[in-house]
């Protein structure tokens, strides 16, 4: 990981005109993004605390302004993390998952959860393995990111923004899950379902 001088000086080539420029900006302004939604921030949020206002935080983010040096140590500050964290890629974790050596998440609910994808710093995806117990009725939900569900085993019913669908064996549905969606399971045996979808669930 670069010291606090070389991450200064690998941003300041960014902000300078660096032939890699358009690419870096854009990668310093995801990792602004997914760190604060990771932190569940919003743009205003982010924006009072590093004393800098929302619009030019969203260009930041979206790689269409490029900030100084003194206003990324601030948004840094704001989000938890130092300056080194815009220029270093982050720890690889996990790779690998083993069948005999699975990973239950209790989330405190009867539905099980198995993790299915690793565990590196700043994921943007999750894959779970789910065992919807009979009977159970989820609550109408809505979130950021995309889902797509895959049926394993039973019958999975599903109301995605107002259309109701019964998914069988080897039937998906992949959609924004802005949509406000319930997922229930009225059969009398489990569903067992695989879920990816982003940002990260656990």
């Amino acid at each position: 990981m670069p010291g606090p001088a070389a991450a200064a000086e690998a941003l300041q080539k960014i902000i300078a005109g660096d032939p890699a420029r358009d690419a870096a900006s854009l990668s310093v302004g995801s990792a602004i993004r997914d760190r604060r939604r990771r932190l569940g921030l919003t743009l205003q949020v982010l924006a009072d605390r590093a004393g800098l206002s929302a619009p030019f935080i969203s260009q930041v983010e979206r790689g269409q302004a490029s900030p100084s040096i003194v206003s990324l140590m601030g948004i840094a500050k704001a989000l938890g993390v130092d300056i080194n964290y815009f220029v270093s890629v982050p720890h690889q974790g996990q790779l690998v998952r083993r069948g005999a050596d699975p990973e239950f998440v209790d989330a405190g609910i009867p539905v099980e959860y198995r993790r299915l994808s690793g565990d590196h710093e700043e994921r943007k995806m999750e894959a779970l393995l789910m065992a919807i117990p009979p009977g159970l009725s989820a609550p109408t939900t809505q979130r950021e990111g995309e889902g797509f569900w895959y049926v394993l085993d039973g019958e999975l019913e599903m109301e995605i923004g107002g259309d109701r669908f019964i998914l069988g064996v080897g039937d998906s549905a992949h959609f924004d899950q802005r949509h406000p969606y319930k997922v229930s399971n009225p059969g009398e045996r489990p569903v067992r379902v695989l879920w990816v979808g982003t940002p990260a669930l656990f």
